[in-house]
């Protein structure tokens, strides 16, 4: 009897201790769907921006000196996403057909540089300014 119990209590252990890993997979899967969300409607309001200031679309990409909305939105992308900074930093690049790319990427607290995430948006802005 004493043995049936104990075998009872190892199973319920092991239970427990799997509905815990289950419950900080969970976690760490909300987490990255917050950034995830961030990133996506932080890439997509610069993509706007974009959209109504066509005629200066050359001054949106990496480093545009002057360029205020750029760097607001730059500022905003580093408070919104842990560690933008640096090689995480956000990217934009546009061509000489008007096709943007736009690239976050951000590192959760704990992880290493070769885990971070990204999200990318390609856009083709046309039309006149």
């Amino acid at each position: 009897m004493l043995l049936e119990v104990l075998i009872g209590i190892l199973i319920f252990s092991i239970g427990i201790l799997a509905m815990l890993g289950m419950q900080a997979i969970g976690m760490r899967n909300t987490v990255e769907a917050k950034y995830r969300a961030e990133a996506s409607y932080l890439a997509n309001q610069i993509v706007g921006t974009m959209w109504v200031d066509r005629d200066n679309l050359a001054q949106y990409t990496d480093g545009g000196a002057g360029n205020s909305r750029l760097t607001a939105w730059t500022n905003l992308v580093q408070q919104r996403l842990p560690q933008a900074t640096g090689a995480n930093a956000p990217s934009i690049v546009v061509t000489a057909t008007n096709q943007v790319t736009v690239t976050l990427r951000w590192l959760r607290p704990g992880e290493a540089a070769a885990d971070a995430s990204s999200y990318v948006v390609i856009a083709q802005i046309n039309g006149p300014g």
